[in-house]
């Protein structure tokens, strides 16, 4: 493997543009950097197998691909901290990439100043650094508080600040919606979206894949391919590309067994035989040897337990506070009902977990009563993963020593179970801390679905799921007959999943809505500044002085009830003629015409009877009756 530092007009192996990649030999003047037959393996079938790649300028791409496919890997080599087995990288000269990384950091010594400003040093001189204040802003943090003390969500924004102030010109983000709330993923689509640099992510956020992205790139059994359009596109395209690749192994596949069936034939086809045939046949074997086959898809099953009670949960004026003057939760109200699937959403650091863990029992409040139905059986889903013990294999991490787990009511055998989540009996003996993020996300589902339950609460379970496993567990979920509450910021997910939604505005301010994170933006109240506020008031006092209807009010009273008796018998009249069939035969114009006035009509008058209602109300209200 070599690395080639070049001038901005040189050899750009490879262009993805069109339906599918196209290698090409051409110069450019925009690329940033570039892959040419990338290669690297890690014991196993090759990660990346001669992957050629040119990103350039201003390109918003995301990458795709299922978990394990080595998304993170490619990451890494094109952000230096990861060398190839073999192939060439090109980058410009004084090329920046700044990387925002799948995990976040248990620990990390620093307060928050100190962290964003480590990568503005080559932008200023000296301890001012406008780059990492503006970010800090931006994302409303604590300059001075340590990192160890914030929560996920906050440190997530920490080491994304230090990621864009670096002012890179190829960011590289590696989930980056990861315990990030929905207010600063929105504003996060915004500034990628408006600005030059090029950004390379890997995402499970359908939203925010479909806002940000203008070009996806797939890697797919060690092979990359990209397409310049959006997500749902690509998916289509996908497909297609798919089915092509079906249609031709199976002509290979009857061409093989021809060739097979030929070669079979005895002594007497041997002597006579194309000696070129069957070198023809002999590659033809070797190419069926060193195919790839598409892994499978997950075949998540959630473990159903008994029904519990109606009444699941009910809380009455809980508060709870980890600091005494700073109150997390104050006086809350909320009752939760069997079969109800429930998202709760909030800003970073309000209290979604403890909301989480107060709910669950897990933490008791410190004033309030919370009451519990009958029946429960409780599985959870830590967004932590702390129930994984990384030293262990994900064999052991699932049955310790049996040979069989036991899914609603069914036994199967260890590996056939691990087999539905797509580890293979091979990798069933990996040690947890080789995995990806993906596979522990998917590892920890397949521990918690053997434990039967019928209250189901998840904090943050599509982090690092590929998309085709998280499509897949929405469906389960969706047709789930127990009790689900969920932490989420994924928007789809949540519109798709939940019947209701609990939204964290402020520790006294919690409240619950019909429907998911859409939903809610429909019904959510409008925020009331100090000016609108002035002019709300202005407005009632101007209404209380003008209660006296005015002239054409006082006039459209005296008028209207002949108008609505008036219209009332035009609508008698067109009924009875159109009811009448002889003025179809004489007069079809007439009766077409009749057909159009009616329904005019009748709208008419709803609209007259509207009025009239209004403004009697009016004279109600004026003591004008």
């Amino acid at each position: 493997m070599s690395q080639i530092w070049l001038p901005a007009c040189a050899y750009a192996p490879v262009c993805l543009t069109g339906r599918r990649s196209q290698t090409t030999e051409r110069c450019f003047s925009m690329a940033l950097i570039s892959l040419k037959d990338v290669s690297i393996q890690f014991g196993g079938p090759p990660v990346l197998q001669k992957v050629t790649l040119n990103i350039e300028a201003g390109e918003r791409a995301c990458l795709t691909g299922r978990n394990g496919e080595g998304k993170s890997t490619l990451l890494k080599i094109l952000a230096g901290t990861l060398d190839p087995d073999s192939g060439e990288i090109v980058r410009s000269p004084n090329l920046r990439v700044a990387t925002l990384t799948q995990d976040v950091p248990t620990e990390m010594d620093g307060c928050v100043f100190d962290i964003v400003s480590e990568s503005t040093t080559h932008l200023t001189v000296g301890s001012n650094h406008p780059g990492a204040a503006k970010f800090i802003t931006e994302l409303q943090l604590d300059t001075t508080a340590h990192f160890n003390s914030l929560s996920g969500g906050e440190r997530r924004r920490v080491l994304l600040a230090r990621a864009l102030s670096a002012e890179p010109h190829l960011l590289l983000l590696d989930e980056p919606t990861n315990h990030l709330d929905i207010a600063t993923i929105e504003w996060l689509e915004t500034y990628l979206a408006r600005n030059r640099f090029a950004v390379l992510f890997v995402t499970h956020d359908r939203s925010f894949l479909q806002r940000v992205a203008n070009k996806v790139l797939d890697l797919d059994r060690g092979k990359l391919a990209g397409w310049d359009c959006d997500y749902r596109t690509f998916l289509e395209r996908k497909q297609e590309l798919l089915n092509d690749e079906a249609v031709y192994w199976e002509r290979q596949g009857r061409l093989l067994a021809k060739e097979e069936a030929w070669l079979r034939k005895g002594i007497k086809a041997r002597r006579t035989r194309n000696e070129g045939r069957v070198v023809s046949l002999m590659k033809l074997r070797e190419q069926f040897n060193q195919r790839r086959h598409l892994s499978g898809v997950s075949q998540i099953e959630v473990n159903a337990d008994s029904n519990s009670g109606n009444q699941v949960i009910q809380t009455e004026n809980v508060s709870y506070a980890w600091d005494p003057e700073q109150p997390v939760i104050r006086n809350l109200n909320v009752r939760i009902i069997r079969g109800e699937r429930i998202g709760i959403i909030g800003a970073n650091g309000s209290g979604k977990t403890t909301l989480l863990n107060l709910l669950c029992g897990r933490l008791k409040p410190d004033s309030g009563m919370i009451k519990t139905g009958t029946r429960l059986s409780l599985c959870f889903l830590d967004q932590m993963r702390t129930e994984l013990d990384l030293g262990k294999t994900i064999l052991e991490n699932i049955a310790d020593e049996r040979d069989e787990v036991e899914i609603n009511g069914r036994r199967k055998h260890v590996y056939g179970y691990l087999e539905e989540f797509l580890f293979s009996a091979e990798r069933a003996r990996t040690r947890v801390e080789a995995l990806s993020g993906g596979e522990r996300a998917r590892l920890l589902l397949a521990k918690l679905f053997t434990r039967p339950g019928n209250l189901l609460v998840m904090d943050e379970p599509t982090n690092d799921l590929d998309l085709e496993t998280l499509e897949l567990l929405e469906e389960q979920l969706a047709n789930f007959q127990g009790t689900l509450l969920l932490v989420s910021h994924d928007r789809s997910f949540l519109d798709n999943v939940v019947t209701a939604t609990i939204v964290i505005e402020a520790p006294d301010k919690i409240r619950m809505y019909p429907g998911g994170y859409t939903d809610w933006l429909q019904q959510r109240p409008t925020t009331v500044t100090p000016a609108n506020n002035a002019v709300k008031k202005k407005s009632v006092r101007a209404q209380k002085t003008s209660l006296r209807l005015s002239f054409k009010e006082k006039q459209e009273r005296d008028e209207l009830p002949g108008m609505i008796e008036k219209l009332e018998k035009e609508i008698d009249d067109l009924q009875s003629k159109v009811a009448d069939p002889v003025i179809y035969q004489s007069d079809p114009a007439q009766a077409a015409l009749l057909t159009r006035r009616l329904p005019e009509a009748q709208t008419e008058l709803e609209e007259l009877f509207e009025r009239w209602t209004a403004v009697e109300e009016r004279a109600m209200e004026a003591g004008e009756l």
